[in-house]
């Protein structure tokens, strides 16, 4: 309790200071919670749990791209229909708590509230499924009647269908587009290309269940880089390149994970989906944070209009970054 107690108090002098810098922090928050969890210990009525506490049915996603056998996550899942008959009030305290942490934040699996994969408990993989309804629009109608406009980005990748980009737009939540999925082997047009994007999304050069840009190069097909090559020109340095594209998208938010800020390769990468082990352990080094990545950076924010500051500000602060020293 001493150390979430300390973490709290400095974590809300660290969000003060962003915000006062024009900064705000994007948190995320997964669609289901774990089975050991407090949540799920004290709310069991909201579980599909037996008699003894444990799961029937578990979560997941069908087979997909990143996995043939698709993703056995082995969250329990939830009974919609008591949550509803109560109100949500877990869901409210939940957000509401989230919110207090950050200013905006991404929910993961959001095609979830549209049809969630639900798999046995008994199965292994999550080969055998079935997509059962989720909450839909009235969830969302619930948590803004309770907790006033929501900040939400929507992590609509995946197996996407329209009804999910009608729960999306419903509610102005910008959806995501990841630059590593918009080049292909057959390089045909797609949604992920830049040119396709709209004003309300978040771009990405990838997330963090994505290889680092560098490490997706270095293992994708010469029809890939060729796709890339036709569409952006030369390609000199894959990260660098990937970002720029990013910062000059029309999409209202830019994110670039700190591996492709730094250039870093596969060796960094920081999740492997459908693996249980061996996630989230990079770390840097205050150090990587040079002179050269403050000009990269203060050059690419300044030219593409993405610094949230006054002319002024923007001129004094990136001073160097924008005559050509870079």
């Amino acid at each position: 309790m001493f150390r979430q107690w300390q973490f709290y108090t400095q974590w809300g002098k660290v969000r003060a200071y962003a915000n006062q810098q024009g900064i705000r922090i994007m948190g995320d928050i997964p669609i289901f919670v774990a089975h050991d969890s407090a949540d799920a210990w004290s709310k069991q009525n909201y579980f599909y749990f037996d008699e003894r506490g444990m799961p029937t049915v578990v979560a997941g996603v069908p087979p997909d791209y990143f996995s043939e056998t698709g993703q056995r996550w082995g969250n329990p899942l939830y009974r919609w229909d008591v949550m509803r008959a109560d109100g949500y009030p877990w869901w409210t305290l939940r957000l509401k708590a989230t919110f207090k942490l950050v200013d905006m934040v991404r929910i993961d699996h959001f095609r979830g509230f549209v049809a969630y994969w639900e798999i046995p408990a008994s199965e292994e993989t999550a080969v055998k499924g079935q997509w059962v309804d989720g909450p839909g629009s009235h969830f969302f109608h619930a948590m803004r009647e309770a907790l006033g406009e929501l900040p939400i980005v929507a992590e609509d990748l995946g197996f996407i269908t329209k009804e999910v980009y009608a729960l999306r737009d419903e509610f102005e939540f910008p959806g995501m587009k990841v630059l590593q999925f918009a080049f292909t082997e057959d390089g045909k047009p797609n949604g992920f290309l830049p040119h396709a994007h709209e004003v309300n999304a978040v771009v990405y050069t990838g997330t963090h269940d994505n290889n680092t840009t560098l490490g997706w190069w270095n293992e994708s097909s010469e029809a890939v880089k060729q796709h890339m090559g036709a569409y952006m020109g030369p390609i000199f340095d894959p990260p660098r390149d990937l970002m720029r594209l990013a910062m000059m998208s029309v999409a209202h938010t830019a994110v670039v994970p700190l591996q492709d800020v730094l250039g870093y390769g596969g060796d960094t990468r920081m999740n492997h989906p459908g693996t249980a082990s061996g996630n989230w352990s990079w770390r840097y080094h205050e150090d990587a944070l040079n002179e050269e990545i403050r000009l990269i950076l203060g050059d690419m924010t300044y030219r593409y209009d993405r610094w949230p500051l006054s002319e002024e500000e923007r001129r004094e602060r990136a001073v160097g970054s924008v005559h050509g020293e870079v």
